[in-house]
């Protein structure tokens, strides 16, 4: 079986704490209970979930629908996107099967970045780990008016912007992954097609404004 790997950034620096984290928290949870009712995803998709403060953490390993368990997420300290990249490198260099002579390997992953701020260390370094090993689509995803989307520019194929990000907004992104997971998954075990862009993906809702 060809697994389709999505691997969820998500921002846990102090800047989330209150309503946005607890909206991520239920974001997940609303994904997951979504995607399991969905019969191409069930076999395909495995989701990790790599969370990044002052430190990066891979808190769930790439796991099937079925096996995943949400852990508790805790918003404290700064925004170490860069240590998140490079632990994201090395996780898709030892996580992912590779297609060889003879075998399949899994399909191109699909990367979730989602930031409500401005990273706070050396961000370019852990960008160049990624680029090297990364043939995936990475979208990323700037929440609120802090968030800096000429970095996400930067480093993703495409971005899209909440203007805010209160538990209504995060929830419609949310919505938005789970449909996109979705949508790859049909496109994988029905027609063998991966997606490369935004363009193959769901249109977002009006609460998400497609920036690049």
């Amino acid at each position: 079986m060809r697994r389709l790997p999505v691997y969820l950034l998500l921002d846990t620096s102090g800047s989330m704490s209150g309503e946005p984290i607890e909206a991520v928290k239920n974001g997940v949870q609303m994904m997951m209970h979504s995607l399991r009712q969905n019969p191409q995803a069930i076999e395909t998709a495995f989701v990790s979930i790599i969370t990044f403060d002052s430190d990066a953490k891979q808190i769930i390993p790439l796991t099937d629908l079925a096996s995943f368990q949400m852990v508790n997420i805790q918003a404290c300290g700064v925004t170490s996107l860069g240590a998140a990249m490079n632990l994201l490198a090395d996780r898709l260099n030892t996580e992912i099967i590779k297609t060889t002579t003879e075998q399949k390997g899994d399909w191109k992953p699909l990367i979730f970045i989602m930031t409500d701020g401005v990273p706070t260390d050396d961000w370019m370094s852990g960008f160049n780990n990624l680029k090297s090993v990364n043939k995936g689509l990475i979208v990323g995803c700037a929440a609120g008016h802090a968030a800096d989307d000429s970095v996400l520019k930067q480093i993703t194929n495409s971005v899209v912007r909440l203007d805010n990000a209160d538990s209504d907004s995060i929830s419609k992104f949310f919505q938005w992954v789970t449909a996109s997971i979705s949508t790859s998954s049909t496109k994988v075990e029905e027609s063998g097609k991966e997606v490369t862009g935004l363009e193959h993906l769901p249109p977002p809702p009006s609460e998400l404004v497609i920036v690049a």
